[in-house]
């Protein structure tokens, strides 16, 4: 019976999250399978990848056949590499302490870079947020820049409206004093003719006792 490492679907629309089965190759994809031997999710990032690393390295031992995406999973957990060192065990060209020396050593490199590319993640996204908060400062500072820039209008034409009332007021309170004053000079006027009629009368009286 030929037999197929693969994923069955399972999780919500829009995300997917799969099983890493063995089954018939003549069975449907999200069908019967043999044993389910880990999970694959890619919604985190990294994608999370589990499987039971032994029971997929049995399976390919005895042929079990990858799909291409579950090919890729082996070699990234280093299923596919320990297969072919123990194949190398099997035609004597290594030895199983060789194969266990050779494979951690692959381990440790692995961890590596798996550590440089979780780091490099976080690097980004500390810096993506840096640059979202300076972004959301810039356009903070810019609205108060603009609401400084209303405020200062608007006390200017304040200041404006008061010093022209001032004036008008001024204007009026000046007004107001000429026309006060100016019917006492009316009244002097008038009492001049007057005044002079009174000395003449006096003069004629002065000549009527000369007389």
């Amino acid at each position: 019976m030929a037999t197929k490492i693969r994923l069955a679907r399972h999780g919500k629309k829009g995300k997917p999250f799969y099983h890493i089965v063995t089954a018939d190759a003549r069975a449907p994809r999200d069908g019967k399978y043999i044993e389910r031997i880990g999970s694959y999710n890619p919604n985190t990032n990294p994608a999370t990848i589990e499987f039971n690393f032994d029971r997929a390295l049995h399976w390919v031992s005895v042929g079990a056949q990858p799909t291409d995406t579950v090919r890729a999973m082996l070699s990234y957990r280093g299923v596919l590499y320990k297969n072919h060192l123990l194949n190398g065990v099997k035609k004597g060209a290594l030895t199983e302490a060789q194969v266990e020396e050779k494979f951690n050593k692959w381990l440790e490199d692995k961890a590596g870079k798996i550590d440089s590319k979780v780091e490099s993640l976080e690097k980004d996204a500390k810096s993506a947020y840096e640059k979202a908060i300076a972004l959301e400062k810039e356009k903070s500072n810019a609205r108060a820049a603009v609401i400084a820039e209303a405020n200062q209008a608007a006390e200017a034409a304040a200041a404006a409206e008061t010093q022209e009332a001032e004036a008008a007021t001024e204007e009026t309170a000046t007004e107001e004093v000429a026309t006060e004053e100016a019917p006492k000079v009316e009244a002097a006027t008038e009492e001049t003719p007057k005044a002079e009629e009174a000395k003449e009368e006096n003069k004629s009286e002065e000549e009527t006792k000369e007389k």
